[in-house]
């Protein structure tokens, strides 16, 4: 019986201090001037894709947008489908992917092109040389050497 007079008084405490709080703030509503209104007007639902069961909900209830004619789009992608399809636009070089020295390659092919310059030239001076000092009478043997001799060089230079 005293655990059941504690909770009754618990409760009552409680309830009092419900009701000065309820107080308290009707005090201050009053300070700011603003009466209170229990029921407020809440905002209106709107309806977009549906039209609600009951004709008790109030809201505004929008027009449905038609979907539009299906067919007419299928018909129209399937006569797409029918055109040739143009392959000759696409670059196959683009498609490949690159070799990882592509742009070592690249830098390089300048001086490479410079070196093969003067590599010609170096070989016609040699030829020259040969043909003054009259090591080699025939020149189209001094050619072939030269040739055969660059071929030698090339094939050390780009393995």
């Amino acid at each position: 019986s005293k655990m059941e007079s504690n909770i009754g008084k618990l409760t009552d405490e409680s309830r009092k201090r419900k009701e000065r709080l309820q107080k308290l703030r009707e005090q201050a509503q009053n300070k700011t001037g603003e009466a209170s209104v229990p029921n407020e007007k809440l905002p209106k639902p709107v309806f977009r894709s549906y039209k609600p069961q009951n004709e008790i909900t109030d809201g505004e209830v929008l027009v449905q947008e038609p979907t539009g004619n299906i067919e007419s789009s299928v018909q129209g992608q399937l006569n797409l489908l029918e055109q040739p399809m143009v392959i000759e636009e696409i670059d196959i070089t683009n498609l490949a992917p690159r070799k990882p020295d592509w742009d070592l390659k690249r830098d390089a092919s300048k001086k490479l092109e410079r070196l093969e310059r003067r590599t010609q030239k170096a070989i016609a001076e040699l030829i020259r040389e040969r043909l003054k000092l009259n090591q080699i009478e025939d020149i189209s043997q001094a050619v072939n050497v030269a040739t055969a001799h660059a071929g030698e060089n090339a094939g050390e230079e780009y393995d």
